[in-house]
């Protein structure tokens, strides 16, 4: 048996020594695929979801994963109060004065055309100057008393969890963004641990098949190849999640040995992309509690204009009647909060200092339990990841037959290796290793 073994392989030494490379692309190309099929496409491409065509797990799942993800960073590293504390209201009323100045001018001009234009054609312009002046002197008082009531009552006009869920399902790119960035070290090594652990089953399967040429013995090598890389990679990003001493070497997850690294990486991501200044003020204004933020603001606009309307006010509702009146301060308050998220704009560099996200979630997510730190970039998709370990199994598997295919087609046999057995695969494929024969290049 080992003559026969052994003459047979002198003879197709290539297509022997071949076997641990294609495995080992197998299992390379495999691990490939799988990575893309996590992150795209971003969105559903087929026929009918879900079955007839697919959409990447990560952005499918992009609801559902910044969903846990926000599970563990709020409250546990930081919270919506503790953002809004870091924000000094008279700085940001400095900050944007000028451009609520210039607000305010706009919309005093537009909103009494709109409302009284006879009345206001009628007003020498040293009178529409000095009260242009009189409001927009109180302008930053406003500001500043409008952020202290939202610091005040943060916990009922703010929600971080749904701005963050927001954010990701409007741009499934981002979510990509995130785990492509915090993860790249491991899925570079997910693509060449492929190549490796499959050339170590290619050597094994070589051997096997030296000494028995079974049928099913290269598609279920191929089968096998596909399916062990993508779960042997997954599982070294995950486990050990502690340093485990193996052989004198200490062996943890690629993702837990590299916490510092990605922790900062993440609360970069996060900072830089997500829980921003503009974000925040757009979900304060537009979120789930905006009617509450409107009758806010709302409440601080009208004061200053009954303020400035002072004694007045009883022969100035008279002028234009009560109705009209208390029309044109809800529609001033309405306008300011239409053009507020421009004029917030200007405390952005401000803002992201104060703030201090990207620090602030760094170093807490450095000391994060294990368990919890996995959670954040492991969540939801895990329960698809058999998706991909099927995907690759199945490739390995065509691979596996495409090898015994080629054997049947351009092996050899020797007289020592001629045994019914040794030529076993040969008699499996003959009617189509006959047609094959008649190529060119067999």
């Amino acid at each position: 048996m080992f003559a026969a073994a052994w003459a047979d392989f002198q003879l197709n030494v290539w297509l022997y020594l071949s076997m641990p490379i294609t495995s080992g692309v197998v299992g390379y190309v495999t691990n490939v695929i799988a990575l893309k099929m996590m992150f795209h496409p971003l969105e559903f491409v087929g026929i009918k979801p879900p079955y007839l065509g697919w959409q990447g797990i990560v952005p499918r799942k992009a609801g559902k994963m910044a969903s846990i993800a926000c599970d563990t960073i709020v409250p546990g590293l930081i919270s919506e109060r503790e953002i809004f504390e870091r924000l000094d209201p008279q700085r940001i009323a400095e900050e944007i004065e000028a451009p609520i100045v210039q607000l305010v001018d706009q919309l005093l001009e537009e909103l009494m055309v709109e409302y009284e234009p006879t009345l206001w054609e009628t007003l020498p312009l040293s009178a529409r100057a000095l009260i242009a002046r009189r409001v927009k002197n109180d302008a930053p008082d406003v500001v500043a008393a409008v952020m202290e009531d939202f610091r005040a009552h943060v916990d009922t006009i703010f929600d971080l969890k749904d701005m963050v869920v927001t954010t990701l399902m409007r741009d499934k790119s981002l979510i990509n963004k995130i785990f492509l960035e915090t993860g790249k070290t491991e899925f570079i090594f997910i693509e060449r641990s492929g190549f490796f652990f499959g050339f170590v089953f290619g050597i094994v399967q070589m051997i096997g098949w030296t000494f028995f040429k079974a049928q099913w013995q290269l598609p279920l090598f191929g089968l096998l190849v596909g399916y062990a890389t993508n779960v042997i990679a997954l599982q070294m990003i995950f486990r050990p999640q502690k340093p485990v001493r193996i052989l004198g070497l200490d062996i943890q997850g690629l993702f837990f040995k590299r916490q510092k690294e990605v922790s900062r990486d993440y609360g970069r991501l996060i900072a830089d992309e997500i829980v921003t200044p503009s974000n925040i003020i757009e979900s304060v204004l537009k979120g789930p509690y905006a009617d509450r933020v409107f009758n806010m603001i709302s409440r601080h606009v009208k004061k200053v204009i009954d303020d400035q309307s002072g004694l007045a006010r009883p022969f100035v509702a008279w002028t234009i009647g009560t109705r009209r009146y208390m029309e044109i301060k809800t529609a001033a308050a309405r306008r300011i909060v239409e053009h507020l998220p421009d004029a917030t704009r200007k405390i952005d560099n401000y803002a992201r200092e104060a703030m201090s996200i990207a620090s602030t979630l760094s170093s807490r997510l450095e000391v994060l339990p294990a368990p919890e730190f996995e959670g954040m970039l492991r969540p939801a998709f895990k329960e698809d990841e058999w998706i991909l370990i099927a995907v690759g199994a199945a490739l390995g598997f065509m691979v596996g037959f495409g090898q015994l295919l080629l054997f049947s087609v351009l092996g050899k046999t020797s007289d020592a290796a001629a045994s019914p057995e040794a030529l076993g695969v040969l008699h499996v494929l003959e009617p189509l290793a006959g047609v094959l024969g008649q190529w060119p290049w067999a």
